[in-house]
């Protein structure tokens, strides 16, 4: 008869903890020590960002990315530029240019903003809109510039699963990165889906 089979025994706990430490320990530095910087890779939204650049580009428009927030109080500035009425929605050039539409405030109420600017500082600009629903939060805000004229661009975004904004109504605030803008006038326009605001502004 042949000679029953050894049973092995299992490792001692201790070598076990030992092992998962000793690879563990090395992933993780060579992880953290190699890893890039910055967001993951997104190929179809980098992709889409690099023709949105380059239609724009040929279009003669510049995009800068501007701070968008939602301030605790009102701010007061500089004296207030003379706001006008302005139609709704972004001019047919810029619109035909954009690879994706930002989702603008359904009206633009009230702007608070000075009519001049030192090229070297930040611009603020104060808006009260109102939005189509209560189904929509502050995602950000764009300037598009083109010769003597200027498109802010307020983005918003759905809210996930069933959030509810509070009210429709909002206050905005929008920086203006300084050094944005070359010294000249322009006609600003802040834009909504149906009613938007312009007014001049010079900049020294």
């Amino acid at each position: 008869m042949s000679a029953e089979p050894k049973q092995r025994k299992p490792w001692p706990m201790k070598w076990v903890v030992l092992t998962i430490i000793a690879v563990l320990v090395p992933y993780t530095y060579l992880t953290l020590h190699y890893r890039k910087p910055g967001p993951a890779y997104r190929p179809y939204q980098d992709a889409q960002d690099r023709a949105n650049v380059v239609r724009l580009l040929e279009a003669g428009y510049r995009r800068i990315t501007i701070a968008a927030q939602r301030p605790a109080e009102p701010v007061k500035g500089a004296a207030n530029a003379p706001i006008l009425p302005a139609t709704g929605g972004l001019p047919e050039a810029l619109t035909k240019t954009l690879v994706q539409q930002p989702l603008l405030p359904a009206e633009i109420l009230g702007v608070s903003a000075a009519g001049s600017l030192n090229t070297e500082q930040p611009y603020a600009i104060q808006f009260t809109c109102t939005l189509p629903d209560n189904k929509q939060q502050l995602a950000g805000a764009s300037l598009y510039l083109r010769d003597s004229e200027i498109i802010v661009a307020p983005d918003f975004e759905l809210l996930a699963g069933g959030l509810l904004a509070r009210t429709r109504e909002s206050v905005i605030l929008l920086t203006v990165p300084g050094g944005s803008i070359k010294p000249g006038q322009y006609r600003v326009t802040l834009a909504g889906q149906r009613a938007s605001r312009a007014w001049v502004l010079q900049v020294h």
